[in-house]
């Protein structure tokens, strides 16, 4: 008989598989024997490298952080900081992403080790740029997005595509955007007059704050007013008012992208145009995207198809109008850099507290725009 040997990098590789499967499945759906599993090894031998599941996803993110932070050159310039970023962001694809909408789930002491290691990240990019903080930000979301999405491109074009995008932004200068994405008039979210719709407006600022499996339904029925029991006259399960959510989040982003496009009078306006009404969407309607973008994993399949539908639809607006500017890109090339754009978005968004300003709206389209063209 013979026994099989124990892998001396088996701490690695359990982190490995941990991170897809919390990339895939959210913190809180995703489970240690689900994670032992994908591993090929038993609960009991998981729980001897990591005592639970708040510490092996802590050390998920520490990992990331770290190989970023390894990867950044002792010298060079700003074109050979981006590389290696995206290198190894590119290369953990399957799993970086996750950090973006989970790190709330870190214990504080973990959340602040995050913030040192990438904040002397972000402190690099701007240090070879001669730029300042918010566009070092909104480049390395631009190199991020790639872990948001599954657009199948060659390895080497995707590093070429982030690395020009995120140098884009770092060429932006937010300063001299003031007043050129023009006013943008969003469809205003309905003044809840049902009880369904109350529960719904409730809902969305608890999930966005606390996550959505942290929200119980007595919680959301005390916002109302009602007794718990009562929910589920108007809502099935919980599920049912996140899917509702996320569906009122597609609905307004559809609008705005409607009204947005009447006034293009040119392919570049359109892009320009698009960039304003989703950076003007976000800012305005951030609890309901954040829930949307952070929560959409977590839905089961049936009910999250519909949504990829929606989303595929805008993006392929995007690609359309992008493509009319930038005639050399192939769809997926535009794809991505679409991503790229939105990537821009939410890290410069999270810089500037979602403080919703003309100015931040004004600036965020600019480098939104840098991303892309």
């Amino acid at each position: 008989m013979v026994t099989a040997t124990r892998p001396r990098n088996r701490r690695q590789l359990i982190v490995e598989a941990a991170g897809q499967v919390f990339s895939e499945r959210g913190y809180h759906a995703a489970s240690m024997e689900e994670i032992a599993a994908a591993e090929g090894i038993s609960a009991a031998a998981l729980y001897r490298h990591f005592p639970n599941k708040q510490a092996l996803f802590a050390e998920c993110a520490n990992v990331f952080a770290d190989r970023l932070v390894e990867a950044l050159p002792d010298a060079g310039d700003l074109t050979e900081v981006l590389t290696a970023l995206t290198r190894v962001t590119v290369a953990r694809r399957a799993s970086a992403g996750l950090y973006r909408w989970e790190a709330r789930h870190l214990e504080e002491a973990a959340r602040q080790r995050l913030r040192v290691k990438f904040g002397h990240v972000v402190g690099r990019v701007v240090e070879t740029s001669g730029g300042e903080r918010l566009r070092a930000i909104a480049a390395l979301g631009a190199i991020g997005s790639i872990t948001m999405h599954r657009t199948s491109i060659a390895q080497h074009r995707i590093e070429e595509l982030l690395v020009a995008s995120a140098a884009g932004v770092v060429a932006t200068d937010p300063a001299v955007a003031a007043g050129t994405a023009g006013r943008v008039e969003l469809p205003a979210q309905p003044v809840p007059r049902t009880r369904r719709a109350e529960i719904l407006a409730a809902a969305v600022p608890l999930f966005a704050r606390d996550g959505f499996a942290n929200v119980t339904n007595g919680q959301i029925a005390q916002v109302v007013g009602l007794a718990p029991s009562a929910i589920y006259r108007h809502y099935p399960s919980k599920v049912e008012i996140l899917v509702a959510a996320c569906l009122r989040a597609a609905g307004l982003l559809s609008q705005a992208v409607d009204r947005s496009l009447h006034r293009a009078s040119d392919p570049r306006a359109a892009v320009l145009a698009l960039a304003a009404a989703y950076v003007a969407y976000s800012f305005e309607h951030n609890a309901l995207t954040s829930v949307a973008e952070a929560e959409l994993r977590g839905l089961p399949a049936d009910r999250r198809r519909p949504l990829i539908v929606a989303q595929r639809a805008h993006i392929g607006v995007w690609e359309q109008r992008l493509r009319a500017v930038r005639p050399e890109l192939d769809p997926r090339s535009a794809r991505l850099l679409v991503h790229a754009g939105f990537g821009v978005v939410v890290e410069a968004g999270r810089a500037l507290r979602w403080r919703d300003t003309p100015g931040h709206r004004d600036a965020v389209t600019a480098l939104v725009t840098g991303a892309m063209i």
